[in-house]
């Protein structure tokens, strides 16, 4: 089953055993976690009149006696302040309350407590979906300081103590939903890897341990919690296969694409779905490469014309019949065919402006070839080059900073300062920040395929085979931990257990979670490996889902945390 289905069953349940006229209210998370799962149209066919967000319905009193509540929040501490003043002065008929995540016995007798005196409140439940499930293996946690992962660890620093707190409880919902208990492995080099991985054991099998106690007889499924880190080249690459590049260029939250700053768009073009659940040509083509898409736009709008043609042919009574039958198809294929033309034509426009042929191709030189001195020409010749971005000249030393920051640090101070003397607000401080970070000390993995034997011999195959793509080339490092985990090849010592809990045999499912985020390019990833039925089926989460634009403004927040604790 995949993950969306996980919610959508929650949502039902939630939604049809309360009969009549009902109002959802919901908070700025569990809002999220719904419009991917489900459309207002279905909302609206459950009799849901009315969406709410819990913070703004407290504004209004007029009573509305008629409309049964049904909330569906996270169970902070904000939102049962916030329910036990709903509760004190009702509004609705009835009230009926979901919590996405655990709740504390004392929430309970504090909600309790609040509504003693009305007796509103007809049922208390818990429904772990406090994920979004962006896509069928794929999930985000969506915080908004995600920036805070890469801060050192000062034992009182609440932001941090929150940070891992969410990611806990989006870990475990998952696995409740699941209805599985996992055994827990986590990167060596990380910190805060560790320290999740720690917290999610000590909750799944002491603080609720009988709550995670499944029974069941089955090999128990692997939790890998990895940190962004050990691989910075993946978020810091131009995209060139269909979901990816949409979120690289244009920005894609919560499978919906804004496209009101990218000229004139009619009305129902300014914000269009971009989802494998709704969308027949989007989940066929969501991980084909550009190329091949502009085809199949082509072939979507040809089918479309024949269909349009045929329906200017109208002669008889039963051709108008037939007609207006079939116009909410036309007019859904209508929607479809402009939004994917649409999208199409913008990133058509800016890989021109932006001349990112060019910038990818020296950006995949850099990730997957040798060759120091070609590479070091490329770059300066691409930051000479004025047609080319700010962003694109940062990204480009950064990724030459990644790969050869041992091997010719004179030339890396060359780049530092061509960077500099072109653009003031990117200054070279940024890339020594990354090192200092993602820097090769820092990682495990082996992510230019250098260190082990065995991936410089696989690079070298490749490179005598030569590539079908230039522009898609790069294999984000999750691909290699894939596959080391499907041969039963991960190193306790590069990745311990927690605890004593190991694992019997080869696990079914597994989970990887990546601290600071995951990218388009890493769940492409997991949805080709399970296509080859090895017989281990990978989900992949993270706290954010990044591009570069992301990953470069969660670096600059944190050098300027860490320079105003160095300051104090």
């Amino acid at each position: 089953m995949v993950l969306v289905s996980y919610v959508r069953d929650y949502i039902s349940r939630m939604l049809q055993d309360i009969s009549g006229m009902k109002v959802l209210i919901l908070d700025s998370h569990t809002v999220s976690i719904v419009s991917v799962a489900y459309s207002q149209s279905e909302l609206l066919q459950k009799e849901v009149f009315l969406v709410e967000l819990v913070d703004s319905i407290s504004k209004s009193r007029e009573a509305m006696s008629h409309l049964k509540a049904i909330y569906f929040v996270a169970p902070t501490s904000d939102n049962i302040k916030i329910l036990k003043r709903h509760l004190a002065t009702p509004r609705f008929g009835e009230y009926h309350l979901f919590f996405s995540n655990i709740l504390k016995d004392t929430q309970i007798h504090e909600l309790a407590d609040s509504d003693g005196h009305h007796e509103v409140v007809q049922q208390v439940q818990e429904f772990y979906a406090d994920f979004v499930a962006i896509d069928p293996y794929h999930f985000t946690l969506n915080m908004p300081s995600n920036h805070v992962y890469m801060l050192p660890a000062v034992e009182a620093d609440s932001k941090l103590e929150r940070f891992r707190h969410r990611v806990v409880d989006g870990i475990a919902s998952i696995f409740l939903a699941l209805k599985r208990r996992p055994v827990i492995r986590y990167q060596r080099t990380s910190d805060i890897a560790k320290t999740i991985a720690q917290d999610t054991a000590k909750l799944m099998y002491h603080q609720e341990n009988g709550l995670f106690d499944f029974r069941r007889t089955e090999i128990s499924p692997l939790l890998l919690v990895i940190d962004r880190r050990d691989d910075p080249v993946t978020p810091l690459l131009n995209q060139w296969t269909y979901q990816a590049m949409v979120h690289e260029l244009i920005g894609i939250q919560d499978n919906k694409v804004d496209l009101k700053s990218f000229g004139k768009f009619s009305k129902d073009q300014q914000e269009v779905v971009l989802s494998s659940e709704q969308d027949e040509f989007f989940k066929k083509n969501m991980y084909e490469n550009f190329g091949d898409i502009g085809m199949n736009i082509k072939q979507l709008v040809d089918e479309f014309q024949h269909i349009s043609k045929s329906n200017q042919n109208i002669q008889t009574i039963e051709d108008m019949a037939k007609f207006v039958d079939s116009y909410p198809e036309y007019r859904k294929m209508h929607g479809n065919v402009s939004k994917h033309v649409s999208l199409v034509t913008e990133m058509s426009k800016l890989v021109e402006e932006r001349k990112l042929m060019l910038v990818s191709q020296t950006e995949q030189e850099l990730a997957c070839n040798g060759g120091q001195m070609a590479s070091f020409e490329a770059v300066t010749n691409l930051l000479n080059n004025n047609s080319i971005a700010d962003i694109d000249r940062l990204r480009l030393v950064m990724l030459y900073a990644l790969r050869y920051e041992k091997e010719s640090p004179v030339q890396l101070m060359q780049l530092f300062n061509k960077l500099s003397s072109k653009n003031a607000k990117y200054k070279p401080g940024l890339v020594q920040f990354l090192l200092k970070q993602a820097g090769v000390d820092k990682r495990t993995g082996d992510l230019f395929g250098n260190r082990d034997f065995l991936n410089i011999a696989r690079n070298m195959a490749r490179g005598l085979k030569g590539v079908e793509n230039v522009y898609t080339q790069h294999q984000p490092l999750l691909f290699q931990t894939m596959e080391s985990i499907t041969k039963g090849r991960l190193r306790d010592v590069d990745y311990p257990f927690v605890g004593n809990h190991f694992q019997q045999g080869r696990p079914q499912d597994v989970i990887i979670f990546i601290v600071g985020g995951a990218t388009y390019e890493e769940s492409r990833s997991v949805a080709l490996q399970n296509a080859t039925n090895s017989g281990i089926r990978f989900i992949l989460g993270g706290s954010v889902i990044l591009n570069s634009k992301r990953f470069l403004k969660d670096l600059e927040e944190a050098k300027r945390q860490a320079r105003l604790s160095n300051a104090n």
